[in-house]
């Protein structure tokens, strides 16, 4: 054995055999296989359908009882708009496993990644990366579009007991509501699959902060529909991103708050661009905050496309993430550390 630890960063959206081979190989060169599950604390979407506790049971099914015996699963949360705090999140729960053990100092740590993944190994220079052999890259999106699609998922590509999972799966209302999704996101793509160029789309949001709240609005209508979510929307052909995101929190949340007065407590605003923020496809939000004068919070009601709005005590709005759309978690999170 050539470390005590290796250590093992994916989604497993869900676990496949590529994964199977890589845990294989990893358990002949490591006494432990430290497992961390990205994306955890998220809410159900077609790129991330099962939480860390259903995707360790895949894991476990597809490994025999010795092998599950020297692994341990964590789950990471995402940090899209801050690297170094997710570099803190990981190194802070392999020292909160290892020191259950031997002293971190005393243990031998390593790093597996497929090569599709190394770009992140990086970020760790403090543990060595185990060289594997390739193996033919499998691609988990390719895998829950067909799984969506109602088709047969091979076992060279998904293990039997993961297969068995993920069919069992099949009889819950939560698959039913992400199947509705991938077929209304499926369609949604569809409508541009003929542009000469992949579309970016524009929209705003508003982070109104009031004597430690938060202004949210429940989403009526897919994606995501059910879930919290901040003010806003697509920009309009003939209006600025300010004026968007002030006509989307005015139609959104009915907020009885002088127009001059929104306009004079913008405190910020910042582009929010991370590649995969969207299920929808390329979209590029321009995020403002706006922090009212502290007093009784304006009543707010939903209209337009929002079922609901509230106001939520930061407090409670950290936790949260599970409930949020898209990245909107993130969004408030970094502009509460600008506060």
């Amino acid at each position: 054995m050539k470390f005590d630890y290796l250590i093992y960063i994916g989604r497993f959206q869900p676990f496949h055999q590529g994964h199977l081979t890589l845990v294989q190989q990893a358990l002949t060169q490591a006494k432990k296989l430290l497992i961390l599950c990205g994306s955890a604390h998220q809410p159900r979407s077609i790129n991330n359908p099962w939480s860390v506790v259903e995707r360790e049971a895949m894991i476990r099914a597809a490994l025999p009882p010795e092998a599950q015996e020297r692994i341990v699963v964590c789950g990471i949360s995402d940090r899209m708009y801050n690297d170094q705090k997710w570099v803190g999140d990981v190194q802070d729960t392999v020292h909160s496993v290892l020191n259950h053990g031997a002293p971190v100092k005393s243990l031998s740590v390593g790093l597996v990644a497929p090569p599709q993944d190394e770009g992140f190994l990086d970020l760790f220079p403090q543990w060595p990366q185990l060289a594997l052999p390739e193996i033919e890259p499998l691609y988990s999106f390719k895998l829950r579009d067909r799984y969506f699609n109602q088709q047969e998922l091979e076992e060279s590509v998904v293990p039997g007991s993961v297969r068995t999972w993920l069919n069992e799966f099949k009889r819950t209302d939560a698959f039913s509501d992400l199947a509705e999704e991938w077929r209304f996101i499926h369609d949604y793509r569809q409508a541009w699959a003929y542009a000469p160029h992949a579309p970016i789309f524009v929209t705003t949001d508003a982070v109104v902060i009031q004597s430690g709240h938060v202004l949210l609005v429940k989403r009526r209508a897919r994606p995501g529909k059910g879930l919290w979510a901040l003010p806003g929307g697509f920009v309009n052909q003939d209006e600025t991103l300010q004026a968007a995101m002030l006509r989307e929190l005015r139609e959104e949340t009915k907020l009885k708050v002088p127009l001059p007065v929104l306009i004079g407590s913008i405190k910020s605003a910042r582009v929010f661009d991370h590649p995969n923020r969207s299920v929808r496809g390329r979209t590029i939000t321009h995020a403002f905050l706006i922090e009212l004068m502290p007093g009784d919070l304006p009543k707010v009601k939903g209209g337009d496309d929002a079922e609901k709005a509230k106001w939520f005590a930061l407090s409670e709005f950290k936790k949260m993430q599970e409930q949020l759309f898209e990245d909107h978690f993130h969004i408030v999170d970094y502009f509460l550390g600008q506060i």
